[in-house]
C-alpha cells in the first residue's frame, strides 16, 4: 500500500529533525572532550608553576643561563641541562630525519617487491613499541662499548676541535643522541610514509609521462607534494625526543659539569628530573619543577612552530 504524500513529508521532516538533534549532540561532545583536554593542560602548567614559584622569585631568569647545581649550598642553574636536551635532540634530528625520510621513501615507492616492503613497514613500526628501559639497557650494554673505538679514533683526529676535545670513558652526548635517534626514527618513518602514500598517483604518473625520472619525480612531485605531513612527522619527533627520560638517564652520564664536547657525559632536564625529583627537598624540589616549567614551555614551543610550519607548507603546495 503506498504511503500518502503527507505521511512521506512528516517522515522526512521527522528524521531531519533526528539528524540536527545527532549532530548538535555529537558538536557538543567533541567540544567538551576538546575542552577537557585543554583544562587538563591547564592544569599541568599551573601545577608546575605552582610548584617552580620559589624558585623563579629566588634564581629568576639566571636559572636558565648558569649551570651551578649544588644541592649543599642551594645554587641551582639549568643550563647545562637545557643545552644537552636541544643539542641530543637537534643531533638525534640531524640523523634521523634523512634516515627516516629516505626509509619511507623506500618503502612507499615500487623500489622492491611490495610483500617485501610491508613486511620491513612492520619491522620499522615494531621498533616503537620497544620499552626505552630496553632500549637503554641496549645502549649501555651494546652500542656504547661498540662505539667506543670509533669515538676514540674521532677524538685522536678531531680532538683539537671543542667538539670532540674530550676522551670518550663511556655514556655521554653522542650516545645518548644516538639512542634518540633510534627512539624517533619510527615515528619519522611511519608519519612520512602515510604522507607519500597520500600523494595522488596521477602526480606521479603525470611526472613520468613528461619524461621525468624516479629519483626528479621524488625530488620534485613526490616530496614537494607531501612535505607538510612529513615536517609534521619530523616535529612531533622532536618533541618526543626533547621529553625522552629512561633511555636518556641511563646512556648520556648525568654530569652537570658543562662541556660544548659531544664526547664528554652531559644531561638533560628529563633525565635530571629522574635522578633527582625523588630524594630533593627544598628548594631544590622548586628548582626541579622550575626546570619542567621549562621543558613544558620548550615542548609547546615545538608544538607552535610544527603547527606554523605545517600551515605555510600545505598553502604553499
Amino acid at each position: 500500500m503506498a504511503r500518502s504524500p503527507r505521511l512521506e513529508l512528516f517522515a522526512l521532516r521527522r528524521r531531519s529533525v533526528t539528524e540536527r538533534v545527532l549532530d548538535r549532540s555529537f558538536l557538543q561532545l567533541a567540544v567538551g572532550l576538546a575542552a577537557t583536554v585543554g583544562l587538563l593542560v591547564l592544569a599541568i602548567l599551573l601545577t608546575v608553576l605552582s610548584g617552580a614559584w620559589e624558585a623563579i622569585r629566588t634564581f629568576g631568569l639566571s636559572f636558565i643561563t648558569t649551570s651551578d647545581w649544588d644541592p649543599g649550598s642551594d645554587h641551582y642553574g639549568a643550563f647545562t641541562a637545557i643545552y644537552g636536551t636541544l643539542v641530543s635532540s637537534g643531533l638525534a634530528l640531524l640523523i634521523a630525519v634523512p634516515l627516516g625520510v629516505g626509509t619511507a621513501i623506500f618503502l612507499t615507492e615500487n623500489i622492491i617487491p611490495k610483500p617485501i616492503r610491508e613486511v620491513l613497514g612492520v619491522m620499522v613500526e615494531l621498533l616503537a613499541a620497544i620499552p626505552s628501559v630496553v632500549l637503554g639497557l641496549w645502549a649501555i650494554v651494546v652500542m656504547e662499548p661498540f662505539l667506543r673505538p670509533f669515538l676514540s679514533e674521532l677524538h685522536r683526529f678531531l680532538g683539537w676541535i671543542p667538539l670532540f676535545s674530550t676522551e670518550p670513558q663511556g655514556p655521554g652526548m653522542a650516545p645518548a643522541a644516538l639512542i634518540l635517534v633510534v627512539m624517533i626514527l619510527p615515528i619519522i618513518t611511519a608519519i612520512s610514509r602515510d604522507a607519500l602514500n597520500q600523494v595522488p598517483d596521477g602526480l606521479r604518473q603525470a611526472a613520468y609521462g613528461i619524461g621525468t625520472t624516479r629519483w626528479g619525480a621524488i625530488v620534485q612531485v613526490i616530496l614537494p607534494a607531501a612535505i607538510s605531513g612529513i615536517t609534521g612527522g619530523v616535529m612531533l619527533a622532536l618533541g618526543r625526543a626533547m621529553g625522552e627520560t629512561m633511555a636518556v638517564t641511563m646512556i648520556i652520564g648525568n654530569s652537570n659539569n658543562f662541556s660544548f664536547s659531544l664526547l664528554a657525559p652531559a644531561n638533560t632536564i628529563s633525565s635530571m628530573l629522574a635522578n633527582q625529583f625523588g630524594e630533593a627537598h627544598g628548594i631544590q624540589v622548586s628548582a626541579l619543577m622550575y626546570a619542567a616549567l621549562l621543558l613544558m614551555l620548550m615542548s609547546l614551543a615545538v608544538n607552535l612552530l610544527a603547527q606554523q610550519v605545517v600551515r605555510k607548507l600545505s598553502l604553499k603546495y
